[in-house]
């Protein structure tokens, strides 16, 4: 009889990924999920390197020289992942965070093959293994960027002067109008005022971008939709990180743009996404495919289309629901309103006003105002979290009662610029 571990030992790196990425991945059958989609990465990464396919040309990989196949877990031991840490450490593409993030990814690979026997113990934690590792600097790559009220007032000054003028254009045509124009300036107005709604969300609600809008790599982020807003009550159901529905707040900035954005659009359902993408290539396709459906031939719908300035008004008339904006999406709207805004960006990896930096923007604003634990729910982060996150705003206020004290002590003696 065979031991199955032995046989375990045995397997090709590689025929454990479907299984691993399943059980990490999100919705149904493992499919989804952003974690599923850079693990799968860098797990390629590590068997190329481990099969001598990366790496500099003396490398030849973690198996023996003379055996012509890919690399087992008995090849796996603490030595194996010490020399992986030290191939990314030695990356100088990579930062010390990164190096940290792809290592993990490999890691809890390791514990996930350590539980189900395909290794006798997690190397790749043990200290001689982490040990090339670069030390974690604290800070999270790409998550540093927060609004300023600067340029938060600049943002939604922006997009509110689009949307007035683009309605108040729209609204001011003559009856006797061209339909073709009407089209035309109801589509411009619709698309200011979805712009300015989406910025206010994304500038006063603080909600993350993935739980407002279209993950295509999460099958339940689908976008929230207008059954899901209450302009009553102030509030937004949506996805939260925590795998779970929540509300959150939808403070008095937000209201207007929503409620006078929703007007204008009249959806024909409540189902239909607050905010649906613009994308012509996406709607063109979703259109026609809907239409031959319902039984319509190509000329047929041809001629409907031409009837339409643009597919969305279209899907809008014959309840053909599009999908939402996806989070990429809203990247690309800021990217373009920052630039007609001519906001100036002082950042070192964004050169626009990136999603996220909305939200920590406003948190910022609420640790200031109301202290740790109020912005802590808002936010909805543990206070842990929001404490470490917004650290040099105590620091800050520390070094200014640090100030008062040595002036109090010392009798005003404190070095000025002068």
């Amino acid at each position: 009889m065979i031991d199955d571990s032995s046989a375990r030992s045995e397997s090709a790196l590689d025929e454990t990924f479907e299984r691993y990425l399943q059980d990490k991945g999100k919705g149904r059958g493992g499919d989804g999920g952003n974690y599923r989609r850079n693990a799968v990465r860098e797990l390629e990464r590590f068997r190329e390197w481990a099969a001598g396919e990366r790496g500099d040309d003396n490398w030849t990989g973690i198996g023996p020289d003379d055996v012509d196949r890919d690399p087992t877990f008995a090849a796996l031991d603490e030595q194996v992942f010490r020399e992986y840490a030290r191939h990314l450490a030695g990356d100088r593409g990579l930062k010390q965070n990164t190096v940290q993030t792809y290592y993990a990814y490999i890691s809890a690979w390791c514990g996930w093959c350590v539980n189900e026997g395909y290794l006798e113990a997690h190397y790749a934690q043990r200290a001689s293994a982490t040990a090339p590792l670069p030390e974690d600097d604290g800070r999270k790559p790409g998550d540093q960027q927060a609004w300023t009220p600067e340029q938060r007032h600049t943002l939604t000054g922006y997009v509110d002067e689009e949307a007035r003028t683009a309605i108040e254009q729209f609204t001011g045509l003559p009856e006797d109008v061209d339909q073709l124009e009407r089209e035309q300036g109801r589509y411009a107005a619709l698309r200011a005022a979805r712009d300015r709604a989406l910025i206010c969300v994304l500038a006063y609600t603080a909600v993350r971008v993935g739980e407002l809008l279209r993950d295509p790599d999460d099958p339940r982020r689908r976008g929230v939709r207008w059954e899901e807003i209450d302009l009553e009550d102030g509030s937004m159901h949506v996805y939260r990180k925590k795998q779970q529905w929540d509300s959150a707040s939808l403070p008095d900035p937000v209201i207007s743009p929503l409620r006078n954005y929703k007007r204008l659009l009249d959806p024909p359902t409540e189902r239909w996404p607050v905010f649906p993408t613009f994308d012509q290539r996406t709607l063109a396709t979703l259109v026609s495919e809907e239409l031959t459906d319902r039984g319509l031939k190509p000329a047929e719908i041809d001629e409907q289309r031409s009837t339409y300035a643009r597919d969305l008004l279209l899907a809008i008339e014959e309840d053909i629901q599009p999908p939402s904006l996806t989070t990429d999406g809203a990247r690309t709207v800021l990217r373009r309103i920052t630039a007609d805004a001519s906001i100036d960006i002082d950042h070192p990896k964004h050169e626009y006003l990136a999603p996220h930096g909305g939200r920590r923007g406003m948190g910022e604003v609420l640790v200031r105002a109301f202290g740790y634990t109020v912005a802590a729910r808002y936010l909805d982060n543990s206070e842990e979290m929001v404490r470490e996150r917004y650290s040099h705003i105590e620091a800050g206020e520390l070094g200014d009662i640090a100030t008062e004290a040595l002036e109090e002590v010392d009798g005003g003696h404190v070095p000025t610029d002068e």
